[in-house]
């Protein structure tokens, strides 16, 4: 088992470190936000009062436990620190268990005297080594910002803790599905129902008499994310939460190895639909077997992108309830969005979300491509009559159709919401002008994706989406971090048009349109001479 945890370890030489350094960043950014926003308890207090009369705020914020900069600093970041970490978990879990079956590297360490077992035993050990050391990565970090140990040890086992319970979803469902593609779809919908299941627990939870705490209802401790925010560090620190989603982690990884040990190799629990005798007209083309692959990935970005929609313009009211008691908040608004009227910037804002979920869905599809060249599904359709450029240019439009879905979900959801509410007509404008800039800024990260996958097809996957997080680093949270204009205009999502007092900026639109029509049409040019790069 050693031999194996060393070579999982190597695989994973940069993509786990990257997910850690990116959780400890994150937690020393939550820090600077905290303390040059909200600097004083009487600021605090009225953020939270504000937000408990608006409980949608909750869906989206961790649980309220007090005034101190620190319970401050959970109440804002927790959730997000912990589902870095579950992400990481749970794609490390699918990695080294369905995708190895798949790539076709599992056999040959079964016939091994190795067995099952050991690969299974070693995936656990890998993961649970991850969520360690990124939950001490996270602790640290808060306690070299200046934050109490204790407070700081409880917030990064928090975190953790969350990893290690999907870690154990991301085992089950590769025994439940017979392709990383649906295991991995699995553990993200169930991250996001736990995640909207604490939300809701929160938000019908009863607020304190002195409005600065929630105790949350019964629906919280039904979610992993629940457990993390009822530890409730620099406040309680209770640490009964974090044993208990442990516990979890552990029967689950116990119970895949139990289903592993009950199927077949290469067999699932659930098995496939069986396929047509002859392929119906939806897979008459090489785009149209893209679509069939990506369709249900796509469908939850665009219910993504619906409710991105729906928030960015339905939140005004609130934001503006909010930015009346504490200015800070207006201020940051303007410095992300550099639009003019509250109401533009909270569109301003939210479509940059927008345009980042679109980026990850037209990333996912590109990546896609990837995973059928190493698993060697790529070869039997290029061995047709279809060419390696044809091949390539399915996956960049159906990238491209992705990013338009999504953004014209929250584009249609954002004017109807309008429309319900009585909004001002220049209000469409806005979400119209903004939305079609997003567009354009996530289809930039189409074509590098697709300049990363011929050029360096083996970085494909960890390059791809470590631009987005770069990216998105540099424009939502570039202007709070106080870095240079240079910088945080080195982000696609921040050369956008705006709409600013009627006035239409188009920034960068024209660069962004180069950059598109340019890499697409590199990224085709250069697919016509490479040969296939076949494993992981």
């Amino acid at each position: 088992m050693i031999a194996l945890l060393r070579a999982r370890l190597w695989r994973d030489r940069v993509q786990v470190p990257l997910w850690i350094v990116g959780t400890a960043l994150l937690a020393a950014a939550g820090y600077a936000g905290v303390v040059q926003s909200y600097g004083t308890v009487a600021d605090r207090q009225e953020i939270l009062a504000a937000v408990m009369a608006n409980p949608v705020i909750l869906m989206f914020r961790g649980l309220p436990s007090g005034t101190s900069e620190g319970a401050f600093l959970a109440f804002t970041l927790l959730p997000w620190l912990a589902m870095l970490a579950a992400l990481m978990s749970a794609f490390l879990a699918v990695r080294h268990t369905r995708g190895d079956e798949e790539a076709g590297r599992a056999e040959p360490v079964s016939a091994t005297p190795a067995g099952r077992t050991a690969p299974i035993l070693a995936t656990i050990v890998h993961g649970v080594l991850a969520d360690l050391v990124l939950g001490l990565a996270t602790a640290l970090t808060l306690i070299g910002v200046g934050f109490d140990a204790a407070g700081s040890l409880v917030a990064g086992a928090a975190a953790g803790m969350v990893g290690i319970v999907f870690l154990g979803v991301g085992l089950v469902a590769a025994q439940l599905m017979r392709t990383s593609r649906g295991a991995n779809a699995l553990t993200v919908w169930t991250l996001m129902a736990l995640f909207l299941l604490r939300g809701l627990g929160n938000a019908a939870g009863t607020p304190s008499d002195d409005l600065t705490r929630i105790d949350s209802s019964w629906l919280a401790w039904l979610s992993p994310f629940g457990w993390a925010e009822q530890a409730r560090p620099f406040d309680a620190d209770a640490w009964g939460p974090v044993a208990l989603g442990i516990g979890v982690g552990v029967a689950l990884a116990v119970v895949a190895a139990a289903l592993q040990s009950v199927r077949d190799l290469g067999a699932s629990l659930f098995p496939e639909r069986r396929g047509r005798a002859g392929a119906t007209v939806t897979l008459s083309s090489p785009t149209a077997l893209v679509w069939r692959l990506s369709g249900g990935a796509l469908a939850g970005w665009a219910v993504g992108g619906a409710l991105t929609g729906i928030l960015a313009t339905t939140l005004s009211g609130a934001v503006r309830q909010i930015t009346g008691q504490n200015p800070a908040v207006g201020q940051i608004l303007e410095k992300i969005a550099r639009a003019g009227s509250l109401d533009e910037a909270v569109i301003t804002v939210f479509f940059t979300m927008l345009g980042i979920l679109a980026a990850c869905a037209a990333v996912q599809t590109v990546v896609h491509a990837r995973q059928e060249e190493a698993h060697g599904t790529a070869e039997p359709v290029l061995a047709s009559a279809v060419g390696r450029v044809r091949w390539l240019a399915g996956y960049l439009s159906v990238a491209t159709w992705a990013v338009l879905v999504v953004v014209g979900a929250a584009v249609a959801t954002g004017c109807l919401a309008l429309a319900a509410a009585g909004g001002e007509s220049e209000l469409y404008r806005v979400v119209v002008v903004t939305g079609l800039g997003q567009a354009v800024a996530a289809s930039v990260f189409t074509v590098v994706a697709g300049l990363v996958f011929v050029l360096v097809p083996r970085a494909t996957i960890g390059v791809a989406w470590a631009l987005i997080v770069v990216a998105t680093m540099l424009g939502m949270f570039g202007p709070l971090f106080g870095l240079p204009e240079w910088a945080t205009d080195l982000s696609p999502f921040t050369q956008t048009p705006v709409v600013a007092q009627g006035d239409t900026d188009l920034r960068g639109l024209w660069w962004l349109l180069g950059a598109v029509a340019v890499g697409g049409a590199a990224a085709l040019a250069l697919m016509r001479r490479r040969e296939l790069t076949a494993g992981g």
